[in-house]
């Protein structure tokens, strides 16, 4: 991260930018800081068209954090950036990110021009609700009782990888990154997705700008049908579905889906 600003509250936020044209400000899931991960690539072949912002959100990376923690706060977060950027912005979120995108351009008004999500982790399935309280009572333990590692193994079976991945992944020298981000989890899950899990119609039917929701066809079932109610229920909102991805979307097949987007 080349740049800092200094957030509403005083935290610091670390992000760079790439390219030339638009703001299009790039939005983290759960657990990532920008730098890793597929984040670098998508920048650069959005950076022709755009110049594309990535940041660590607070708590993670070069990023600070200040307590208590609120989704009003980072918020201020995507608002510092924009103006930054002399405003108004696109946002693109991945994951979590993308219900965080949605949040900032509901309370932002004017200064989000568009935004897209990819499979926003939603789950409309009833009988997911309990599996989802569970985990959220038992990450909320973890965390309290400064139990990081435990958070993130939490988190990892949550979404399906087998305990003895996990138990492999714990000795991997790129663990203790992900510990240190761990207390970002309860930001992501409980108080952004929050409780029952499924798709917030009331909040989305809020969103006043053209917002498009993407989805895979070859990862977890449930996110295809999260990303066809969301985009209903949002009142410009529009699917698209992309076939053979998987939530790891590959940059290549992302891209250019955006770019047709945020430029139409």
């Amino acid at each position: 991260m080349a740049h800092k600003l200094s957030s509403r509250d005083g935290t610091t936020i670390a992000y760079d930018s790439r390219g030339e044209g638009p703001a299009l400000i790039l939005v983290d899931g759960a657990l990532t800081v920008h730098s890793s991960g597929s984040g670098p690539e998508l920048a650069s072949l959005l950076a022709p068209h755009f110049t594309v912002y990535g940041f660590d959100r607070r708590g993670r990376g070069g990023s600070g954090d200040t307590p208590p923690y609120a989704v009003d706060r980072e918020i201020d977060d995507i608002d510092a950036l924009i103006d930054h950027a002399g405003g108004p912005a696109f946002l693109y979120g991945h994951s979590s990110g993308g219900p965080l995108a949605m949040r900032a351009a509901i309370r932002l008004g004017g200064k989000v021009s568009k935004i897209a999500m990819y499979e926003p982790p939603y789950n409309n399935d009833p009988g997911a609700k309990v599996s989802w309280s569970r985990y959220l009572g038992e990450l909320t333990e973890a965390l309290a009782e400064g139990r990081r590692g435990d958070a993130v193994a939490l988190f990892m079976r949550f979404t399906g990888t087998q305990p003895e991945q996990v138990d492999a992944m714990r000795r991997a020298p790129f663990w203790p990154g992900m510990e240190a981000v761990a207390p970002t989890l309860a930001y992501d899950h409980a108080a952004i997705l929050g409780e029952p899990w499924s798709v917030p119609a009331e909040l989305a039917a809020r969103v006043s700008v053209p917002a498009l929701v993407v989805s895979g066809e070859a990862g977890l079932p449930f996110m295809p049908d999260a990303a066809r109610v969301l985009s209903r229920a949002i009142p410009q909102g529009r699917l698209r579905m992309l076939a053979g991805q998987t939530h790891e979307v590959k940059p290549g097949v992302l891209a250019p889906v955006l770019v047709e987007f945020f430029t139409s």
